[in-house]
């Protein structure tokens, strides 16, 4: 819907898009803890929705769904990260799997067991599969989050972007792009290919097919809480090896 002038009425495109909004919320909230809202989500993706409608131009050849979306997610993480979804302290238990995950594979040549890395972190499995439980949704791959020694300020997403726009001589506001130019997205790829065979899987139904957990454990024939768990300790295999490479 166009108005005189060519240009696309912001209220049309609002309650257009509504529903992808409401999608899109839905499926990070999968990928959360259950602390977060799905309204708080919704809310901060309806405000990246009004400011799609207010820059987008469509001479620009971009179809605004494309436009629109990116907007939304970055509203979606914004909101997130102001109110510090994940605590402290799931943060740090985070990161000591991550670092058992790390220190076994060095010392190993090879992905450590369940059973191996609980031993580790000095834990029974079972206290160990309850850890993985509780970080679900703590351990969102967000490039940002790998920093110089995994608590200090200068994070890895600032950090290698300005590398990359040094390399390139320019002068671009959008670090995330340069990253992925500057090699970091085959690094993610060789990465992943490193994980065990199941754990690709998982990431790739979870990531790329886009099944929910239910679907997920019907394939792998587990129950969806165990589902949870294997992808805790995937994304903590990931980030070990990513930290290595990187």
């Amino acid at each position: 819907m166009y108005t005189a002038q060519g240009t696309i009425e912001k209220s049309h495109l609002l309650k257009q898009h509504q529903p992808m909004v409401r999608r899109m919320a839905l499926q990070m909230l999968a990928k959360l803890p259950a602390s977060v809202e799905l309204d708080d989500l919704i809310q901060a993706g309806m405000i990246g929705l009004l400011d799609a409608s207010s820059r987008y131009q469509d001479n620009r050849g971009a179809q605004f769904e494309t436009f629109a979306s990116q907007r939304i997610r970055g509203a979606m993480i914004d909101e997130l990260r102001a109110n510090d979804w994940g605590s402290r302290g799931l943060r740090q238990s985070a990161r000591k799997v991550e670092q058992a995950v790390q220190a076994l594979e060095h010392r190993m040549g090879r992905a450590p067991s369940e059973g191996e890395i609980a031993k580790e972190l000095d834990v029974t499995l079972e206290a160990y599969q309850g850890l993985l439980q509780e970080i679900q949704g703590c351990q969102l791959l967000y490039v940002e989050d790998f920093s110089v020694d995994g608590e200090g300020d200068n994070p890895f997403l600032d950090r290698h972007a300005s590398e990359a726009r040094g390399e390139r001589g320019g002068d671009a506001d959008d670090p995330l792009a340069q990253l992925m130019e500057s090699g970091f997205r085959h690094q993610l790829v060789a990465a992943i290919g490193e994980l065990p065979e199941r754990d690709q899987l998982l990431l790739n139904l979870y990531y790329e097919e886009e099944l929910n957990l239910r679907e997920i454990g019907a394939i792998l024939e587990v129950s969806q809480s165990r589902v949870c768990q294997l992808h805790s300790q995937a994304i903590s295999r990931l980030r070990a090896k990513l930290q290595d490479m990187l």
